[in-house]
């Protein structure tokens, strides 16, 4: 129920669902509210603003990605986990092969870690973030993307049960039993590294974290009159945030922002 409760309410409250409900009720109360009618449409102008005219969206996500800096994996390691979100599993349902989306930075820096440490356990974890799709999961993709990209799939244990976060550290630790002491590795976008990070400590699983898929690069370049690039960013940015504070108060987490060791 939480899964499908979460879903319903970040549908609810994403920026550009906000966004839509205050200019369209503004609009709708321009004669019998004026006064609320002004707050509403202007509030949304100066939001657009400040999209426009300052990194707001770049700075929200940034401090996420910032949180886990990159780091060399040296020396052998127990295993690699890579959590799902690279593939579009329906898009990949319906042509009839892979289609790989912006995060597919996480499957590329998953192969290069496994070529570079052959000692390794591989998991992918993930399944089906979509409510009224469950029959259609990522990791079911994924040994064909492996394949045809020269990559030995069967040495992968897929986990595909997976609908969100915490689930991807619940049963991937059911999956793999882990032992006190190993070094297993982490691999995700650098902006959800937080929250998964959190997640897999609170499930009594530490694990060392090797973030990909940044967003926010270069760091030197104002995003001016780039709207919609920064309500991209900045609904990404919203998302995690909320999903840090949301998870931390179902105990789903160790820390509200979870940072190194």
């Amino acid at each position: 129920m939480d899964f499908v409760l979460s879903k319903l309410l970040w549908a609810l409250t994403a920026p550009a669902t906000c966004l839509f409900f205050a200019v369209t009720l503004g609009w709708a109360l321009q004669r019998r509210m004026p006064r609320l009618s002004n707050w509403l449409l202007g509030g949304s102008a100066v939001f657009l603003l400040l999209l426009s005219a300052t990194p707001i969206g770049r700075v929200a996500l940034g401090a996420l990605e910032d949180r886990f800096p990159q780091q060399k994996i040296e020396g052998p390691i127990d295993g690699i986990i890579v959590l799902g979100g690279a593939l579009s599993p329906e898009a990949s349902s319906a042509v009839g092969h892979p289609q790989l989306n912006d995060a597919a930075e996480r499957l590329t820096g998953f192969i290069e870690l496994a070529r570079a440490h052959p000692e390794a356990k591989l998991v992918f974890s993930g399944g089906s973030g979509e409510v009224f799709r469950q029959d259609v999961r990522e990791a079911d993709e994924v040994p064909a993307l492996l394949n045809g990209l020269g990559f030995d799939a069967s040495k992968v244990t897929l986990e595909r049960d997976s609908r969100n976060t915490w689930e991807n550290a619940v049963l991937s630790k059911k999956l793999m039993q882990p032992r006190a002491g190993e070094a297993w590795v982490l691999i995700t976008s650098a902006w959800h590294m937080p929250r998964s990070v959190g997640c897999f400590r609170a499930a009594g699983w530490p694990v060392i974290p090797y973030p990909v898929d940044y967003r926010t690069l270069p760091r030197d370049q104002w995003p001016l009159l780039e709207t919609l690039n920064q309500l991209d960013l900045f609904t990404l940015a919203a998302k995690e945030w909320v999903g840090l504070v949301g998870y931390h108060l179902m105990g789903r987490t160790d820390d509200w922002f979870p940072a190194r060791d």
